[in-house]
């Protein structure tokens, strides 16, 4: 339960009983010791350990997702965060390793496809999974990794607590449960505002990724990689294995930078496109990396996803705002404003564009508004079946091609004279739908100077990677 924490409470151990560690050694969950959750507002939330033994503090987080915990874990975005799972049973298909989101190489100091995340809670934990492609638990896996973990907490009361109250700042201990210790340590911890978490999670050299690099295991669902013949320069600021595999599929040659690659060794590379990748943290603290995409545009084509859709922005001369408590999880609708489609997407970040901050509206391609919503709700927009368009005055004229339709934030922009979008979610399904496939495409599309490179068949697209799509036509074909 969560109790409201004052100055002075004393220490409670809430170790499991005699008789209850007891019981539990004859059931799968066998022995755990107690854990603990502590809020910056005070609040505590007492549970079972479930993962590595230690202290870990960071932001507390939520994801909505009913499946892809593993991606999730490994996903190089939620560095600095504990990582709250809303659906109530974690783990119970297991573990395949080649299903990393994680595309660190490896250094001296990190392994090779490390999560990056700092903790994680759930409801219930299942250490006895059951699926052909499992090799290791959830548990299991925690604790080979160091991440301090916590199951047997309400985590709709959580996640209603993070909702009204906001993202939090939050520590989790096995070893420390006096609450005044635990709040100094909290006091002392980093935050995430200001923090530039994406030099902790990007490669430490540039490297290739290919289609020899896509996992065999996957090839019982995906088709095979399209021919690759545009090369293109990606900046790792922590980008997701499964975003690469859908540049890789898409037929791009990939080399992946480090995050503060300057732009004039990007261009002596001789790209016919760069990419921008997703990414940790607060996007202002990463300076290095807008700096170059403010030199890169216009001089080459150009694609963001999530936080490379911030640095876009921020090289736009954009502002961000933090949300309140974010959007993390794989059913995010989006309306496309182009298409006038609803996309279901998979997203996980904190920060989002005010895309009023881009420019004033040029009104003959806004419909004839010239003042942006006073409310900042760009839900108005879908109403009306109008993409607007600002003057900006870096970069000329910007529109919005995509609005989250739980909150009327900005979701996407194109630059219209430039060969640049972005897109604040991740198309690759890993984990989440396969709606926003196309942007993959798209890519390519701008890549080859096709002016309405984002006028797509978005239903034919996303199944044009699948195996399955493959076996229907050719059953059609026969009959």
């Amino acid at each position: 339960m969560a109790n409201n924490h004052t100055a002075g409470a004393a220490a409670r151990t809430f170790a499991p009983s005699e008789l209850c560690q007891h019981m539990l050694a004859k059931t799968s969950k066998g022995t755990c010791g107690p854990c603990i959750l502590y809020l910056e507002d005070g609040t505590i939330f007492y549970g079972r350990a479930c993962g590595a033994e230690g202290t870990a503090t960071g932001e507390v987080c939520f994801n909505t997702s009913l499946e892809g915990y593993f991606e999730v874990m490994t996903d190089p975005s939620y560095a600095g965060q504990i990582v709250t799972m809303t659906y109530p049973q974690i783990g119970n298909y297991g573990i395949d390793e080649t299903d990393v989101q994680s595309a660190f190489p490896g250094d001296a100091v990190r392994p090779a496809s490390a999560p990056a995340m700092r903790g994680m809670i759930v409801r219930d934990m299942c250490a006895t999974p059951s699926n052909w492609r499992s090799a290791v638990s959830v548990p299991e896996y925690l604790r080979a990794h160091g991440i301090v973990a916590i199951e047997g907490v309400d985590t709709r009361a959580l996640v209603r607590h993070l909702r009204d109250n906001g993202s939090k700042m939050g520590i989790i201990s096995t070893e420390i449960f006096d609450v005044d210790e635990l709040a100094e340590r909290l006091a002392a911890a980093p935050t995430l505002v200001g923090e530039n978490l994406v030099k902790t999670v990007s490669c430490p050299a540039p490297h290739e990724f290919v289609a020899a690099d896509l996992p065999a295991t996957h090839d019982f669902a995906l088709a095979v990689a399209a021919p690759a013949r545009q090369k293109v320069v990606a900046y790792d600021c922590g980008v997701k294995r499964g975003i690469l595999e859908g540049l890789v599929r898409a037929g791009c040659d990939l080399t992946v930078v480090p995050w503060d690659t300057p732009a004039q060794q990007v261009l002596e590379m001789n790209p016919d496109g760069v990419f921008l990748s997703n990414g940790p943290g607060d996007p202002d603290a990463v300076v290095e990396t807008y700096e170059q995409v403010q030199q890169l545009i216009g001089k080459v084509p150009v694609f963001g996803i999530c936080l490379g859709h911030q640095m876009i922005s921020l090289a736009c001369g954009a502002q961000m705002e933090k949300l309140k408590f974010g959007h993390r999880g794989g059913n995010q609708p989006v309306m496309n404003l182009v298409s006038r489609r609803v996309e279901i997407t998979a997203q996980n970040h904190g920060f989002g564009l005010l895309f009023p901050s881009l420019g004033k509206l040029i009104p003959e391609l806004s419909g004839g508004e010239t003042e942006h919503a006073a409310d900042g709700d760009l839900r108005a927009w879908v109403r009306r079946g109008i993409a607007p368009v600002v003057m900006n005055e870096r970069f000329g004229r910007i529109r919005l091609t995509h609005v989250n339709l739980n909150d009327g934030t900005a979701e996407g922009i194109q630059l219209l004279d430039a060969p640049c979008f972005s897109v604040q979610y991740h198309p690759e399904a890993s984990p989440g739908p396969t709606d926003a496939h196309y942007l993959f495409t798209a890519f390519t599309r701008l890549m080859d100077g096709e002016e309405n490179y984002l006028d797509i068949d978005t239903a034919k697209d996303r199944l044009a990677g699948w195996n399955f799509a493959e076996s229907e036509n050719a059953a059609t074909e026969e009959n």
